[in-house]
C-alpha cells in the first residue's frame, strides 16, 4: 500500500464504521509515534514506518509491525501492553516515499531512531519532525 492510498483507506474505513486493524486508544498503548512536516507545518499523513526489536541472542532485528501515519501524523498503537518487553527497538521510517508523494526531493531516503526500554510499565512517546532536508527527535511525553 502506497503511502497515498493509506490515508485515504483509513478515511473509508471510518465511513464504512469498520474497526481499524491495530487501531488502539494512545492510552492503551505504551509506544507512539507522531510526525510532523516542518516543511509544510502539517501532520505527515500517511508516512510508513515499521517497528522492529533487537532479539538475542544472535543480534538480529526482528520486524514486529508496518504501518502508516493518521491523518493526524500519529501511530498511536504500535505495540499492545502485552507486547513490549525491556530491549533495544527501532522506528524505521520511510522518509524518500513520503518525499516523493509530494513531489519533493530529500536528502535522507529514511529516518531510524533506535531507543531502549527498560521498564515495560512506562509509556514511551518517539515525535519526529521531518524536512526534506533534516529531521530532529526526542523522547516525548
Amino acid at each position: 500500500m502506497s503511502s497515498r492510498t493509506a490515508p485515504r483507506l483509513m478515511t473509508l474505513q471510518r465511513h464504512l464504521g469498520w474497526p481499524q486493524a491495530g487501531n488502539m486508544a494512545t492510552e492503551s498503548s505504551p509506544l507512539t509515534t507522531h510526525v510532523l512536516d516542518t516543511a509544510s507545518g502539517l501532520p505527515a499523513q500517511g508516512l510508513c514506518l515499521r517497528l522492529s526489536r533487537l532479539e538475542a541472542p544472535c543480534q538480529q532485528w526482528m520486524e514486529l509491525r508496518t504501518s502508516y501515519t493518521n491523518l493526524d501524523g500519529r501511530c498511536p498503537g504500535l505495540l499492545t501492553p502485552s507486547q513490549i518487553k525491556p530491549g533495544t527497538y527501532k522506528l524505521f521510517f520511510d522518509t524518500e516515499s513520503y518525499w516523493k508523494e509530494r513531489g519533493q526531493e530529500s536528502f535522507y531516503p529514511y529516518v531510524e531512531v533506535v531507543f531502549t526500554i527498560t521498564k515495560e510499565t512506562q509509556k514511551f512517546h518517539v515525535p519526529l519532525l521531518l524536512s526534506p532536508w533534516s529531521y530532529t527527535t526526542y523522547r516525548g511525553s
